[in-house]
């Protein structure tokens, strides 16, 4: 079985060197070398700062269970393991992690995660996909705190936990944040994919828990025309199922007047400036490691250098509360220190096995995404005569009252 530990390039002044590899006993020196560890900005302990337990083995450390050779997962899977121990190098006293990803996930998981176990792992940390999270829950005892990267609609055996990605929690975020913001009828404009059709479904049976009611499905082929007759009328939106490019396509033919929500899927990073302008006044959810990076809670967190794009970053941060959360199940603090302010947004632990991370609201403003605190940017003059006045970020992001306002 391949097992190996791996450092995560990281923003640091000096050029960081290549990180070699590292007995499986010994702990991240080529992550904390290549770190330049800042000086903690929150008062309140972290989940960093956490004392671990001191009966382990000399063997002990966190498993991470990852499809690192993955044709097809390899990428993200490293990713998220970069941002794992980067926030691992953080606790410089904390214990090793060691990598195991020579396995099939539809076929080999049950016998890596005995190994792991036989091998001293005293936390687990993966599998990444829903299938290789369904094969490890087949094993059915978990010793140790095992935290999978993917959420199940089952409910696990005592101490399996799921925490994901799944965007279709956005959806019904954005639901949610459109119903409380007086909306009670939707558009909602959706393409034919599979992944149009899950945030389309997931926004709508939200849409219609809540109160709301469908005014018009619009499946864009295309043809903008189909457009021409949407007006602006009280109470009324529009929900964007459709990925960046189709939004891009259609926004220009949707009057400003008439409000429109989206997912994460639409949003590229703050860099992409002319592809944000095509966007503007949508509003949209996502995580704070790409709106809000520099918030208290999670600056002190190393960031990937060279900067990844928007898509990985968010791999990045997974990885990044993933071990946080580890050391809360292995000290026990997760009922007391949740919910907690994260990389991945506003964690909480739900029906005492599935970490549910609350996206942060943003609406896309003179090429910028802005959140409600944020002060505004700069105005940046793309075309010749342009005049774009920069107004405070909160006269168009629509109020909140924080992530914790909603359900």
């Amino acid at each position: 079985m391949q097992t190996h530990k791996t450092a995560a390039p990281v923003r640091h002044p000096a050029a960081a060197k290549a990180p070699s590899q590292q007995p499986v006993a010994q702990p991240p020196a080529a992550v904390t070398a290549a770190i330049s560890r800042p000086a903690l900005v929150v008062a309140s302990p972290t989940a960093e700062q956490a004392t671990v337990p001191q009966n382990y083995a000399g063997n002990a450390h966190i498993a991470l269970l990852l499809p690192l050779q993955s044709n097809v997962f390899g990428t993200a899977a490293s990713i998220v393991q970069q941002g794992f121990m980067a926030a691992a190098s953080l606790n410089l006293n904390g214990l090793p992690v060691q990598a195991y990803s020579n396995f099939d996930e539809n076929h080999s998981l049950a016998e890596v995660y005995r190994e792991a176990i036989a091998n001293g792992a005293v936390a687990v940390v993966g599998p990444l996909t829903r299938n290789g999270v369904k094969s490890l829950a087949d094993v059915g005892n978990f010793p140790v705190p095992t935290l999978s990267l993917n959420i199940l609609d089952s409910v696990p055996a005592h101490n399996m936990y799921f925490f994901g990605m799944a965007i279709e929690s956005e959806a019904r975020q954005v639901a949610n944040l459109a119903r409380q913001q007086g909306k009670q009828q939707a558009i909602v404009i959706t393409s034919n994919d599979t992944l149009a059709r899950r945030l389309q479904l997931a926004f709508e049976e939200q849409w219609a828990a809540s109160g709301g009611t469908i005014a018009r499905e619009i499946e864009f082929k295309g043809d903008t025309a189909v457009f021409s007759s949407l007006v602006a009328k009280p109470g009324l939106m529009v929900f964007f199922a459709t990925d960046m490019d189709k939004t891009r396509q259609i926004r220009p033919f949707l009057t400003k007047e008439l409000p429109a929500y989206a997912t994460s899927q639409i949003f590229a990073g703050n860099e992409q400036t002319l592809i944000n302008y095509d966007l503007e006044g949508i509003h949209f959810v996502d995580m704070p490691w790409l709106l809000q990076a520099d918030l208290p809670a999670i600056a002190n967190y190393p960031h990937a250098f060279p900067p990844l794009a928007a898509d990985m970053e968010r791999f990045y941060a997974l990885g990044i509360d993933a071990y946080r959360l580890t050391l809360l199940l292995l000290n026990h603090q997760e009922d007391a220190a949740l919910p907690m302010l994260g990389a991945t947004g506003n964690i909480r632990l739900n029906n005492g096995y599935l970490f549910q991370h609350e996206a942060m609201p943003a609406t896309f403003m003179q090429g910028h995404a802005r959140t409600a605190d944020a002060p505004a940017a700069p105005t940046v003059v793309m075309f010749p005569g342009q005049e774009l006045p920069v107004e405070a970020a909160a006269s168009a992001v629509p109020e909140t009252g924080g992530l914790n306002t909603l359900p």
